[in-house]
């Protein structure tokens, strides 16, 4: 009996999310939106926004990088897509977790680009307006937002695949 008291303990406590949240200003100079679009490609001139951890992060917001364990969060608001946003895992374990913010109900496109083509990483999980949470999806997939508010994107390694799970990846939302 003590030891479940104690486990369920240890469950709910490892279980409970910190949300992070930042001002993302849509009008600073290093994010510029255009309306042209070419999939595949990033620039200011086809309306894509990068967002690099180490180039541009303090001008989107102080806490536009958060690192709290194995988790990179990074908010963004939902009216900043189309974006790229661009980081990188250092451990085998990290996951990157990408807030979107006031999200309008729409379809989006999110894929994983890793610099490494045979590196292990994919999205695992989605976290809803609702709450409500699915996955684990591939490195490319489409979501139709039903609901207006705030949509999470959960990556990580696949435990069900082989090959690096560190390196530098980019995330690509359209």
């Amino acid at each position: 009996m003590r030891i479940t008291v104690i486990a369920l303990a240890l469950l709910m406590t490892s279980c409970s999310k910190k949300e992070a949240v930042g001002d993302t200003p849509a009008n600073d100079s290093s994010f510029t939106k255009e309306n042209k679009f070419d999939i595949g490609r990033s620039s200011k001139e086809n309306g894509v926004v990068t967002a690099d951890e180490n180039k541009n992060a303090e001008a989107v917001s102080p806490n536009f990088r958060i690192v709290e364990g194995n988790k990179i969060i990074k908010t963004i608001k939902g009216d900043m897509i189309p974006l790229v946003v661009q980081d990188e895992f250092k451990n085998a374990d990290q996951q990157f977790i990408l807030k979107i913010k006031n999200l309008k109900p729409s379809k989006i496109v999110v894929k994983i680009i890793p610099s490494d083509p045979q590196m292990n990483i994919r999205i695992n999980q989605i976290r809803l307006a609702n709450g409500e949470y699915d996955g684990p999806f591939s490195r490319e997939s489409t979501f139709e937002i039903k609901e207006e508010g705030d949509f999470w994107l959960m990556v990580g390694k696949s435990n069900m695949a082989s090959g690096p799970a560190t390196g530098k990846f980019s995330v690509e939302i359209r």
